[in-house]
Order: structure tokens, then C-alpha cells, then sequence
């Protein structure tokens, strides 16, 4: 359409040029004593008559095509005043803009040349102001009359876009059609006059990956499930052609980076069926038993994977955690662990993704299992004895020799090696006890005194005999039993006073006796009066047991 409206403008100039000439010419003859300046806009050997009528222009622009390279100047136009006789009386002035450097008249002629090569991107067009003097007196012989010079346009400007290179994201299965990015080009020639400035985009590079609007420079995706794991970057190179994108159009180009970005599309996958560890069954609870590793190709929070135990014999012994660092599952030790008990475990742990996208649930499940298998390795251990604490009695009479009790502790590893026991003599400084190296039997070597130590608390220990650094240590607490071996004692020296008219079966004194043996050995004491005075009739003794 437009370029239609450029075709009727330049025909509707030109009958109008020529409707001028012929009003000038009938004006001319009609009235030969009225001045009028006419001119010419030529074009090659054809021209147009400007006619000015009552002192006024009719139509008052020239055109002159721009980047001409010709050997002569470019002739503009002719001016001519209708007083003009051809004698050489008239001079033709010119002024305005570019006037004298741009543009230059023959002032006997009228004649104007554009003396320099124009571009209509600097300046579109000029403004001038043309008149008719005396040569001699430099009289006006009319008032000045303005005119415009437009440059034409050529199509000399291809189509620059606005950056050199681009940069777009795209996420990766993304629908075919998806936009990623409007690329813009804009071209410097005249928009208004043919095709010069009509641009038309087309792609290069990067088919068949994806496509360009002809018309907007929207690229949009053209292949389905493109897939970032298989390739993560694509280079496109898009064109701006002008004509329309015709031949002999001028274009220019732009790159465009678009990276696909990443979607989760992969679930996590163990490299191998089963894992193998080992533990040592001297581990503390906490202590770290190996690792495992799903690879999911997917990053950031898409490839984020979870381990868990969900079967196993192990499920009580073991757990496993997260390291979000390095994306793997760690085995840690739960309880503390026997060899001689159970030498091998099996875990079955599963990798879950994290964040699941709704949109490619159908590639799931986004999980994998992996068996893991665990033998527990023997420790070379100390001995243990068959109780924490021991408790033994024996009588505080007991002879030298007598066996209090007896201990017993046993190698725990496979090996079971001979033990042999001690007494740790820190715990026994008079040595009372001793005990059989070989059976663990303690005996009461010297006289035992329940009143004055009760509790004899000592500690054991047991070696192995080829490895004595494998040592245990055991508390034995010996408890002496009473035996009635002291006599009563009066707890003071009593003396009484009594009144000689004291009524019979007055009390006046109350005794009582100490004994250092156990009250178990049944009733405490027996009171009675000596035999030299049982029988004396003025006192008696009630025994209060």
C-alpha cells in the first residue's frame, strides 16, 4: 500500500508539473507585461515546471536523489522569471540552507546543481530562498520566494540490529512455537517511500532447532523435547533483509546464544545393583559406614536427590542421611554392633528426587533402589565378664583360705583366648583376699573383723594371656558376716540414790549394754542380778529384754 501511495504521489507531481507549465504558458500570452518565475526540476532529460502565479508558488519543491556519484554536478532545477527577456539584465540569487556550498545557481540561467554528494539520512531535505534582481542595481524585481529541496531516498543503509549478539533462555521439552526472544532490527532509509525500509527476518543458523517471524523477529522453538542433557547450547544467526526481502534487498545479520534450561525430566539412577561396606564391630553409634550415589543429569534443585532405608535386616543397626553437597546417600552406624552375634547385614536404600514436576510424571518413577550389603568385621576385643558387679559373703570367723566367690570373664572374639585374674591391689592394701589366676576364685587370706570393716569393696581384672593391653576391670563387693563374737558392755558406770521410806516396787535406775555384734544374732541381752545378791529382799531387777 504504501509503495502504491509513493507511485500516485510521484504521478500526481508530475501532471501537476505539467498542469503548472501549461497555465504559464496560456498566462504568458494572455499577458505579456506580468513577471513570473518558473521552475524546472529536471530529471535526466525530462523536467517540471514550478510556476509561480500572483506573485505566490504553485508548487515549490525539488527532489534530488541522494549518494549520486556521477562526474558532473546533479542539475536540481532551472529558475525563470517571465520578465526574464534572455538579455543578461536578470540575476538569480539563492540563499537558504546550503546555499553557495550545496547548492549552486548560474545566476544568468537559473540553473541549480548540487555540487556534493547528499544523504538523506544526515538531512532529509533544505529549505531555500530564490530571487530575481537587477544585475545592475541589484533592484528586486520580484519579492523572495521560498522552495524546499527534498533528498530521495536510494536504499543505501542495510538493516543494523540493535545488539550484536543476543542472549535467551528456553526451557528445555518445551512446546514447539514456544517464544524465546524478539530479536529488533531498524534501517536507516526512508520508511515512507518504497521498500527501502521494509524489513524481513529469516534464520540462518540454527534450523531446525528453531524458527523466526518473517515479519517481528520473534524466534520461537521448532523442534519438540529438546533436550538440555543432550545439548545445552544452541548458536542461531538471524537475518534482517530490507526490500522486503527481495533480491538485492540489503540485510544484516545477528547472532543469538539460547541456552535450554533444565527441567526435571530424569529420575535419579544408581550405577550398580549392589554396594559392599564393611564395619568394624568396635564402631561408636554415629560413626560413618560408606556411601552411595544415584546420578541424576538433571541440576540444581531438579537433580536434588533423598536416600532412605525402606527394607533390610539392618534397618535397626543402620541409618543413612543426606549429603546435599555431594548428592550422596551416607551409611552411619545406629547401635553398637557384635561380630560374634551377626557378621553380615543388608540394606535396601532408595534416591528420591526432591522436587518432582508435575509435567513429566509419565517419565517417572523419578526414584531407584540399590541393595546395600554390610559384614561386620571382628575387633580385637577385651575380655568380658559374665556380670558387671559382683557380691560376695563370708563370715567374719572364716578360717585362711576360705573361698569367697568366684568371677568369670571370656574372650569375645573368635580366637577366645585364656584369661587371667588379678586384684587390683590399689582396691586391697592389706590384702585380705586372694585370687586364683587361672579360675577367677577369691579367697579370704586373713582374719576378717565385722566390726571393724564391714564391706570390703575391690576390683578385679581379667587379661587375655597373649594379648595383656586386652584387659577388663570388674567391681566385687565382700560383705563379712556377723558372727556373735563380742560380749555386752554396760554403757556407763551406774550409782543410784534411793529414799529410805521408798515405797515398794519404786523404779529408781534404768541400766543398759552395749554390743558391737549384729542384733540379727537374735534378742540383744539378758539382764539379771549377780548370784551374791539375787536373793537380797530389798531390791529386784525386771528385765526389759
Amino acid at each position: 500500500p504504501k509503495m502504491k501511495e509513493d507511485n500516485c504521489l510521484q504521478a500526481a507531481l508530475l501532471c501537476l508539473g505539467m498542469l503548472c507549465y501549461s497555465h504559464a504558458v496560456t498566462a504568458e500570452k494572455h499577458n505579456q507585461t506580468r513577471p513570473s518565475l518558473h521552475g524546472h526540476h529536471e530529471k535526466g532529460k525530462e523536467g517540471q515546471v514550478l510556476h509561480r502565479s500572483k506573485r505566490g508558488w504553485v508548487w515549490n519543491q525539488f527532489f534530488v536523489i541522494e549518494e549520486y556519484t556521477g562526474p558532473d554536478p546533479v542539475l536540481v532545477g532551472r529558475l525563470h522569471s517571465d520578465i526574464d527577456s534572455g538579455d543578461g539584465n536578470i540575476k538569480y540569487i539563492l540563499s537558504g540552507e546550503g546555499a553557495g556550498i550545496i547548492f549552486v545557481i548560474d545566476d544568468k540561467s537559473g540553473n541549480i546543481h548540487a555540487t556534493k554528494t547528499l544523504d538523506r539520512e544526515e538531512r532529509a531535505q533544505y529549505t531555500l530562498t530564490a530571487q530575481a534582481v537587477d544585475r545592475n542595481t541589484n533592484r528586486p524585481l520580484e519579492p523572495p520566494s521560498e522552495f524546499i529541496v527534498k533528498v530521495q531516498d536510494i536504499n543505501d543503509n542495510p538493516p543494523e540490529f540493535l545488539h550484536e549478539n543476543y542472549h535467551a533462555n528456553v526451557p528445555e521439552r518445551s512446546n514447539v512455537g514456544t517464544s524465546v526472544i524478539q530479536v529488533t532490527a531498524s534501517d536507516a532509509d526512508d520508511p515512507t517511500y518504497g521498500n527501502s525500509a521494509k524489513l524481513v527476518y529469516s534464520i540462518l543458523e540454527g534450523q531446525p532447532y528453531f524458527s523466526v517471524e518473517a515479519q517481528t523477529g520473534i524466534i520461537r522453538t521448532a523442534l519438540p523435547n529438546m533436550d538440555r542433557e543432550a545439548k545445552e547450547e544452541y548458536h542461531v544467526v538471524i537475518q534482517a533483509k530490507d526490500m522486503g526481502g527481495h533480491m538485492g534487498g540489503l540485510s544484516g545479520t545477528t547472532k543469538v546464544t539460547i541456552t535450554l534450561t533444565d527441567v526435571n525430566d530424569n529420575p535419579p539412577k544408581f550405577p550398580q545393583s549392589v554396594y559392599q561396606m564393611s564395619v568394624s564391630e568396635a564402631a561408636v553409634p554415629g560413626e560413618e559406614v560408606g556411601r552411595v550415589k544415584a546420578k541424576d543429569p538433571d541440576i540444581g534443585e531438579n537433580g536434588l536427590v533423598a536416600y532412605s532405608i525402606i527394607d533390610g535386616d539392618g534397618m535397626d543397626m543402620f541409618e543413612i542421611t543426606t549429603d546435599y553437597e555431594t548428592q550422596e546417600g551416607v551409611v552411619k552406624l545406629k547401635k553398637v554392633l557384635d561380630y560374634e552375634t551377626k557378621k553380615s547385614y543388608s540394606l535396601k536404600v532408595e534416591a528420591a528426587n526432591v522436587h518432582i514436576d508435575p509435567k513429566f510424571i509419565s517419565n517417572g518413577p523419578f526414584k531407584d533402589t540399590v541393595t546395600v550389603k554390610i559384614s561386620v568385621e571382628d575387633a580385637d576385643e577385651p575380655p568380658v565378664f559374665l556380670k558387671p558387679s559382683y557380691i560376695f559373703e563370708v563370715p567374719e570367723n572364716a578360717a585362711s583360705g576360705t573361698v569367697v566367690g568366684k568371677v568369670h570373664a571370656k574372650d569375645p572374639d573368635a580366637a577366645n583366648s585364656a584369661i587371667r585374674y588379678s586384684i587390683d591391689r590399689h582396691t586391697d592394701l592389706e590384702r585380705y583376699f586372694s585370687i586364683n589366676a587361672e579360675d577367677g576364685n577369691i579367697k579370704a587370706i586373713k582374719a576378717l573383723d565385722r566390726e571393724e570393716m564391714a564391706w570390703h569393696n575391690i576390683s578385679v581384672f581379667a587379661v587375655e594371656v597373649h594379648k595383656q593391653h586386652q584387659e577388663a576391670k570388674v567391681p566385687v563387693a565382700i560383705k563379712v558376716i556377723d558372727v556373735n563374737d563380742n560380749a555386752p558392755k554396760f554403757a556407763a558406770a551406774y550409782e543410784a540414790f534411793v529414799c529410805e521410806n521408798a515405797r515398794s516396787n519404786q523404779q529408781f535406775i534404768t541400766i543398759s549394754a552395749d554390743d558391737k555384734d549384729d542384733s540379727a544374732n537374735g534378742p540383744r541381752f539378758i539382764f539379771s542380778l549377780p548370784p551374791e545378791i539375787i536373793h537380797n529382799p530389798n531390791f529386784t531387777l525386771r528385765d526389759n529384754r
